[in-house]
């Protein structure tokens, strides 16, 4: 099996913006209260190490209009500097709402009560590539291990959020499923995330599949959260034949084909949970290549109105 995405993620948190705020501007309005459908690329994460731009073409060619990036490295998209990357996505009529990069603790210096030069030139980077979100999609154990080191971390996403709004964006949080197995002070991290941090500085991008194998149950945090979920990752799990993407029972399959209630869950976001950017992501293919996946999980999201 290929990298997981949770090891993805811990190895690689290991390793302009002013000329683009008018634009980011105008892509917000032009796209507030509208739902919008995108890729995680990390769906298609072989097809685009091996020939990023061919893949984006193909995805492209299935009608997907946005995409999330999960490759940003030395300042590069997938090989690409950011104004390469922008016009590589204009050239082919898309767009990137959103993009993963995990910050970690080295982006913030506290002894300057700054981020590091790296994490403002995310910030940048992410603003010429047109982006409104900069998502990190993982929290350190280091960060997790006491309530009162959590609430300091929690702290600098606000601060982040504060700096993301300069280049009119605003900065996220994508869960996994330790945020649901482990508790601190009696509350579970999920919420201890939602509560000490500020909604006008910081959105959350929920993944209602990872968080399946840890008990987490996205319409159950929808009652405790409403409004609190611009953004989410559309997934459908099933029982895995071997250990599972969060070293769980489960993986991703097609929409509409596993136990999650799928179509409920996204009604219901956008409804109610201030959620309009539906982000599909499949990291498990049962036998079909990841682009036929990805084809058919956009058809199935076009059936249900999206």
């Amino acid at each position: 099996m290929t990298l997981s995405r949770r090891k993805f993620l811990v190895k690689g948190s290991l390793s302009l913006a002013g000329t683009m705020l008018l634009s980011n501007q105008l892509f917000a309005a032009q796209t507030a209260g509208a739902a919008m459908v995108g890729i995680q690329l990390y769906s298609v994460r072989d097809e685009m190490k091996a020939d990023p731009l061919g893949t984006l073409k193909q995805l492209a060619a299935m009608g997907y209009k946005n995409v999330e990036h999960a490759n940003y490295v030395d300042r590069k998209f997938y090989g690409y500097s950011a104004t390469e990357f922008r016009k590589v996505l204009d050239d082919l009529g898309l767009k990137m709402p959103s993009g993963h990069t995990v910050m970690a603790d080295k982006h913030w210096d506290n002894a300057a009560k700054d981020f590091s030069d790296s994490w403002k030139e995310t910030v940048e980077d992410a603003a010429v590539c047109g982006q409104k979100y900069v998502i990190s999609p993982w929290l350190d154990e280091n960060l997790r291990k006491n309530y009162d080191d959590l609430l300091g971390f929690l702290d600098i996403f606000n601060k982040s959020g504060e700096l993301c709004q300069k280049s009119g964006m605003k900065f996220g949080y994508h869960n996994h499923d330790f945020e649901f197995k482990y508790s601190l002070n009696g509350k579970k991290i999920y919420d201890i995330i939602l509560e000490h941090t500020d909604p006008k500085l910081v959105i959350q991008q929920m993944d209602i599949g990872n968080m399946y194998g840890a008990g987490g149950r996205a319409l159950d945090i929808l009652k405790k959260h409403p409004g609190r979920f611009e953004s989410m990752h559309v997934k459908d799990e099933i029982k895995s034949a071997a250990k599972g993407e969060m070293d769980s029972e489960y993986e991703s399959t097609i929409l509409g084909k596993g136990i999650l209630p799928v179509k409920q869950i996204v009604d219901l976001f956008k409804k109610s949970g201030g959620t309009t950017e539906f982000i599909i992501e499949q990291e498990s293919y049962q036998g079909k290549t990841p682009l036929e996946c990805s084809k058919e999980d956009l058809k199935i999201m076009k059936s249900w109105g999206y």
